[in-house]
Parts: structure tokens; C-alpha cells; sequence
């Protein structure tokens, strides 16, 4: 087995090219504000259900294995709200809301933290909080426009999709951005 350390998550991607179309407007919407902005690619959009770290090949043989021991039905997921973290006062991360399939999320969240807490990943801080990264603020230039703008794109629509499965990913970071490979993955039943 290789010694390769392998920086990795596990994730449910947004698979639907209609709503990431819309999610590209509002992120051309956003840069319209003049903020300072690094855009997540469309493409690579996903929710983050738990970030592993650098982890030797060897463990990523055994999440790829608590993983399979988690089960569930296909579901749909409504995205809707923009946000920010922390708060639109001091905004470093710009995100789409859920308003259907949070609480189906979460139980995939749970279902895998106390598989992933017995392989030795200490439990998540943070714990879960269902949202997709759409861009990370870069600067304090011109964060009140920017504010204004997700004030009053908070209720936006970005439609319906359904989640078939979870994936186990590996994440390279390039210059030009993250580069994201599924090593794994589990399927509804």
C-alpha cells in the first residue's frame, strides 16, 4: 500500500447543470458589486458532509469501507437563500441555502460521524451546517454593496435536485484552483 497522503472529504455534489447555470449568474451578480472575490467554479459545487484532512492511503481503504455500511433513500433538496459566514457584517464566505433535504443531510452526517470518530478522525468541530460555497470574499473592498446584494437576495431560488449518492472525494490544489476526483462512492438504495 502506497505511503501517499491523500487530502480528502466526503461530499454530495450538486449534479444538475440548470441550477448551476443559475448559480454562475449570481456569481457574475456578485462580481458586479466590485468585491474582491474568489469564485468556486460551477462545476465543482458540492455540500461538504465531512472534510478528512491529509489522510494516508491506508485510512482512505477503511472510510471508503464505513462508508459503504451507510444507507439511504434517494432525496431532493430545495436550494434557496444566499448568505454569508460569519455574518454580513465581516462576510469571508458567500453561500446558497437548503429549505427541503436539510434534515436528510444531516442524518447522513450523523449516520457517518461516529463511523468516522471510531477510525480515529476526531469529531468535527463544527459540526454540520448544509450549504454550498459559492465564493470566498478576498478583501474588505467594497463589502457593502456586496452586503446589500445578499441582503436582498435572500429569498432567491435556485431549484430542486436530487441527491443519489455520496461521494468519497480527493481534493489537489492547484494555482488555478481545486481539482477534485471521486475515489468513492455509495449510491441510494
Amino acid at each position: 500500500m502506497s505511503s501517499e497522503r491523500i487530502r480528502s472529504f466526503i461530499a454530495v455534489d450538486l449534479d444538475d447543470d440548470v441550477i448551476r447555470e443559475k448559480i454562475a449568474r449570481t456569481q457574475r451578480d456578485l462580481e458586479q458589486t466590485g468585491a474582491q472575490l474568489k469564485i468556486v467554479d460551477p462545476r465543482i459545487i458540492h455540500f461538504t458532509l465531512r472534510f478528512l484532512g491529509e489522510v494516508p492511503q491506508t485510512t482512505i481503504e477503511i472510510v471508503k469501507e464505513a462508508m459503504s455500511s451507510v444507507m439511504f433513500e434517494r432525496f431532493d433538496v430545495v436550494l434557496c437563500g444566499i448568505g454569508a459566514f460569519p455574518n454580513l457584517r465581516r462576510i469571508n464566505v458567500i453561500w446558497i441555502g437548503v429549505t427541503q433535504g436539510e434534515d436528510r443531510l444531516d442524518e447522513i452526517f450523523q449516520k457517518m460521524e461516529p463511523r468516522l470518530r471510531k477510525i480515529g478522525f476526531a469529531q468535527d468541530a463544527k459540526g454540520f451546517n448544509p450549504h454550498l460555497t459559492i465564493a470566498r470574499v478576498k478583501s474588505a473592498l467594497n463589502r457593502e454593496p456586496l452586503a446589500g446584494y445578499l441582503s436582498k437576495s435572500e429569498k432567491t431560488e435556485f431549484g430542486k435536485f436530487s441527491v443519489t449518492s455520496i461521494r468519497l472525494k480527493k481534493s489537489t490544489l492547484t494555482p488555478s484552483g481545486p481539482i477534485y476526483t471521486t475515489i468513492h462512492e455509495i449510491t441510494a438504495s
